[in-house]
């Protein structure tokens, strides 16, 4: 039933009365929760400071198509966001539990959750997008200029970011509704990246085996295609770092729908939600450590910045 046939008040009384029952508040747990605040400012710190050098350091290598680097420049994006809005969110939502200000926490709660939900679903799209632009990079018979215009990469990501926006305003009205598009979201993405990338290292595969036999193996590999399957494992390590940070939270979520809620489930629901934010602040060191061109930006950006 949608949460908006309910007055406020009963809903921040139910809310209130939830946590209690669960013991969420206890002393027990206070130490927990204030552990996991610090660690989540300095989650949001790292991942505002290493977003925002990354986003500065794409407009300066040369290696991606534009279509690309703007696919790439808005996953920074929505990392950078969960660094400014959702970590902050989310560290208020843990100290007003502390501190017991169930309406703080209320809304806390409420506005946290939505907007790490849609910036949630919007990271995935884009995921999904790089695999989906590598592969047509990749398969013959496709001007991937023509097909993978600058205007029509900028239409899907904005059709996500105000899709993925709608659906999560629907979580405090109806959250059947955007359980529902969250299920189908990750299914088909995840559906359609296995896919993409399967086809791209089956296609690599290919062409070295042919490659090789034409030419002498010490050269076997030319330089661009090197280059681009490196691109490719980058992206892939991404995704798996989404996957990695984002399934302990799916498990619980399960959990509790199958086991009902518990104080234990709850603390594990908070540790999961800090491992979310986590991904946004190891993004960052993954583009350095895989890809050697941002690699080389940052470095000149903080030689410039400190030598002065």
């Amino acid at each position: 039933m949608a949460i908006s046939n309910y007055t406020q008040d009963d809903v921040l009384q139910s809310f209130r009365q939830l946590c209690a029952a669960q013991s969420i508040a206890t002393e027990e747990v206070h130490k927990e929760l204030t552990i996991l605040a610090v660690v989540n400012i300095f989650l949001s710190i790292f991942a505002i400071l290493g977003n925002t050098v990354i986003l500065v350091a794409l407009n300066k290598v040369s290696f991606l198509h534009s279509q690309s680097r703007l696919l790439f420049r808005s996953l920074v994006t929505t990392d950078l966001c969960v660094g400014i809005i959702v970590e902050p969110l989310f560290v208020g939502f843990l100290i007003s539990i502390v501190k017991e200000n169930w309406i703080v926490c209320f809304y806390m709660a409420q506005v946290s959750g939505v907007t790490g939900y849609a910036l949630c679903a919007t990271s995935l799209l884009i995921l999904t997008a790089i695999s989906v632009d590598r592969l047509l990079a990749l398969l013959p018979g496709i001007r991937y200029r023509q097909v993978v215009t600058t205007r029509r990469v900028r239409l899907m990501v904005t059709l996500s970011w105000v899709v993925t926006i709608f659906f999560s305003t629907m979580y405090s009205w109806n959250y059947r509704i955007s359980l529902w598009y969250v299920q189908t979201l990750i299914i088909l993405c995840s559906f359609i990246s296995l896919i993409s990338y399967t086809k791209i290292f089956i296609r690599l595969r290919h062409h070295q085996v042919q490659t090789q036999d034409r030419i002498n193996p010490a050269h076997s590999f030319p330089t661009r295609m090197a280059r681009f399957r490196k691109t490719v494992i980058s992206a892939l390590w991404v995704h798996l770092a989404f996957v990695f940070c984002y399934l302990p939270l799916v498990i619980v979520k399960v959990l509790e729908v199958l086991l009902g809620l518990s104080s234990s489930l709850r603390i594990a629901n908070l540790s999961s939600g800090t491992l979310v934010c986590l991904n946004s602040a190891m993004n960052p060191i993954i583009y350095c450590w895989r890809i050697t061109e941002v690699r080389k930006a940052v470095r000149n950006m903080l030689k410039k910045t400190f030598s002065r």
